[in-house]
């Protein structure tokens, strides 16, 4: 089942162009806060977009929401997604402009492959 969601998260096919990105040999661009990411494909025509995303053991993710339909896998650790907890192949689908309050409440990181059918512009929760 890992293999499988592994194989999920890092292969996308646009357009006859393949990508392809293992998780430990990825380009993981640092960001405040100890997160990673890394931006696995951009959809020029609907802005859709594709990434991975790493979190320390911890971390909580700011109550926010987004323009755009997501679609979340966790590939490490645990993630607590309101009060309900994912493990590792876990899938979640969150529409948009719900409110999302996403923490990593695993003793380990937590990384995850995200997806956006549209512009994900990021929004606080009031």
């Amino acid at each position: 089942m890992k293999r499988f969601l592994l194989i999920l998260a890092s292969i996308a096919i646009e357009a006859a162009q393949s990508i392809v990105t293992n998780l430990d040999t990825a380009n993981w661009v640092h960001e405040k806060g100890g997160s990673e990411s890394v931006v696995l494909r951009e959809d020029p025509a609907t802005g859709g977009l594709e990434l991975l995303a790493r979190y320390p053991a911890g971390h909580v993710i700011a109550p926010h929401w987004h323009e755009s339909n997501e679609r979340l896998i966790v590939l490490e650790g645990q993630l607590t997604i309101g009060s309900t907890i994912l493990k590792e192949g876990a899938y979640a689908y969150l529409p948009a402009r719900e409110v999302q309050r996403i923490s990593c409440t695993s003793k380990t990181r937590c990384t995850f492959y995200l997806s956006w059918d549209g512009k994900p512009n990021s929004h606080p929760a009031k």
